[in-house]
């Protein structure tokens, strides 16, 4: 059997808990067509020194977005991400990521597309701290799907509506900021002018940086390899984790920098 046949398959322990079941499924499609070693990491440091033990086993995550981004975030630190390629197959509560990265919802295909899938080259934008983002930067930090603990952003939303039924919707306040914010150097905003948000995203070997203005207006949008902002202290949030406060952060993208199976183009339509 080769070395492409045999994996290093660590189940997150949040996906043991939230889904068994898809857990399990997932385990007997992997086990059936290759041969898989098993981990059963019970925390951050146990999940580390699984995926550290890799030796020529492909690696293969059970879990939800933030367990793709913690082992993308460990194999980029180990300096791997350009030579191999990632699987993962999504069971947790938040798994909006890795579905926009292209990895089927279902349990059944993304494992068969570990198996049977093709290595996708992705685009991966780092911070000089080493910090990874895989899709979308917004500043400031917005609340999303699976932000927050035990579900706060979904009570939030629910009083929220309550008190939208016993009284009146207050007028929207729009927050502004005074920010810098530079692409490959070039100046689009500066702390003269106050911005509602900052966005960056991945994808086409260019980052797309888009400025939203507080005045009404179209936004200014770019392409550049580098990103810098800067100015007071200001939280970003970065796929699905929150960071900051910061004064300023400068993102890096390189384009192709690390590889993702997905299924082939003639099973996608099926996931």
């Amino acid at each position: 059997m080769s070395a492409h046949d045999q994996l290093l398959v660590v189940i997150d322990p949040v996906a043991r808990r939230s889904d068994g079941e898809s857990v399990r499924i997932a385990k007997d499609v992997l086990c059936g067509g290759s041969e898989a070693k098993i981990c059963l990491p019970e925390g951050p440091e146990e999940f580390a020194r699984a995926l550290a033990r890799r030796g020529s086993r492909r690696p293969v995550v059970i879990g939800d977005d933030r367990t793709l981004l913690r082992a993308v975030s460990l194999l980029h630190r180990d300096r791997w991400l350009g030579d191999g390629a990632l699987s993962m197959v999504p069971v947790g509560p938040s798994v909006d990521l890795a579905h926009s990265l292209g990895v089927p919802r279902s349990a059944v295909a993304a494992a068969r597309a570990v198996l049977d899938g093709v290595v996708r080259r992705l685009d991966l934008l780092v911070d000089e701290s080493d910090g990874v983002v895989l899709g979308d930067l917004s500043i400031p930090a917005v609340a999303g799907p699976g932000s927050g603990a035990n579900g706060a952003s979904v009570w939030n939303a629910c009083r929220s509506l309550v008190r939208t039924l016993v009284r009146p919707v207050p007028p929207t306040v729009v927050r502004t900021h005074r920010l810098r914010v530079e692409a490959d150097g070039v100046l689009l905003s500066d702390l003269d002018h106050l911005v509602e948000a900052v966005t960056v995203r991945t994808g086409g070997g260019r980052a797309e940086v888009t400025v939203r203005a507080s005045a009404s207006g179209d936004p200014l949008i770019a392409k550049a390899l580098t990103v810098t902002v800067s100015g007071p202290d200001f939280r970003y949030r970065a796929d699905t984790l929150i960071t900051g406060p910061v004064r300023t952060r400068t993102w890096t993208l390189r384009p192709g920098a690390w590889g993702l199976t997905l299924p082939s183009a003639a099973t996608t339509s099926g996931g």
